[in-house]
């Protein structure tokens, strides 16, 4: 067996929700070293800034030892090159995640054929569970404490405050 095995797990994180923490747990008793890398998000519009999402990221994944959170733009595979990642980490939700899961595991095997895709699902709990409908639920003034840890969730109501939406 590999010691030492360096694993990415790239998104937004716009919010980081209970389920992302979860797979980032998961991943934990896999491999020796997390990286959760958070993508500057050029291609979404997201609701914090890229060091708000960092921020939160490095509170909620605090207690986790083997944990760094980095925040990365351009290629992910250069990311992960850069970093030695010999596994990317991706979760899986639903079966409508898996399509485009699929689609960008092939993509990212044919940039980096030596790193592996893992799919890990998030507890039955988690499952449902989306930075989109937490956004949109905060928002809207609804409860979201079942859906992110508390740091998260007074970020998140700050935000919605300071954007004058509750």
């Amino acid at each position: 067996m590999a010691t030492n095995v360096i694993a990415v797990y790239p998104g937004t994180f716009d919010p980081m929700t209970l389920g992302h923490e979860d797979v980032v747990r998961r991943a934990t008793q896999l491999f020796d070293r997390v990286i959760v890398a958070v993508a500057a998000g050029h291609h979404k519009k997201a609701m914090f800034t890229l060091q708000e999402r960092i921020e939160m990221a490095r509170e909620v994944v605090k207690p986790l030892a083997q944990v760094e959170v980095e925040s990365f733009s351009g290629l992910l595979r250069d990311f992960v090159v850069a970093r030695g990642g010999k596994a990317m980490v991706r979760g899986l939700r639903a079966v409508t995640d898996f399509d485009y899961e699929f689609q960008l595991a092939g993509m990212n095997r044919s940039l980096m054929p030596d790193v592996e895709t893992v799919f890990l699902t998030p507890s039955d709990k988690y499952q449902f569970i989306s930075s989109t409908f937490v956004r949109e639920i905060a928002v809207l003034g609804g409860e979201i404490d079942k859906f992110v840890s508390p740091t998260v969730q007074q970020k998140l109501m700050e935000k919605v405050r300071s954007l004058g939406r509750e």
